[in-house]
C-alpha cells in the first residue's frame, strides 16, 4: 500500500486522496436544493428484454424510451382497470 503522499506526487496515479477536514464555514445551506426537481432515474433492463426493446423498437422506427413508456403505459391501464 502506497502513502498518501507517494499517492500525490505519483504521476501515473489518477487516484483522488480526500483531506483529513474541508472548510464548510463559508458554505450556503440548500444553494443546491431544488423542492419541485423531478430526476430521471435510470433503469437498467436484463439483458434479454433490453434485446427485445431495441429489436421492437428499430422494427417500429422509434426510440427504446418509447417502446418501454408505452408496454408501461399498458401495464398501468390493465392493473388499474383490476383494482
Amino acid at each position: 500500500m502506497y502513502s498518501r503522499s507517494r499517492l500525490r506526487k505519483s504521476k501515473l496515479c489518477n487516484i483522488k486522496v480526500m483531506k483529513k477536514e474541508y472548510d464548510f464555514s463559508k458554505g450556503e445551506r440548500g444553494k443546491f436544493y431544488r423542492p419541485n426537481l423531478r430526476l430521471n432515474i435510470p433503469i437498467y433492463l436484463e439483458e434479454d428484454i433490453a434485446d427485445f426493446v431495441q429489436k421492437f423498437a428499430r422494427k417500429k422506427k422509434v426510440d427504446a424510451q418509447t417502446v418501454v413508456n408505452q408496454i408501461l403505459r399498458r401495464n398501468k391501464e390493465l392493473i388499474q382497470l383490476i383494482q
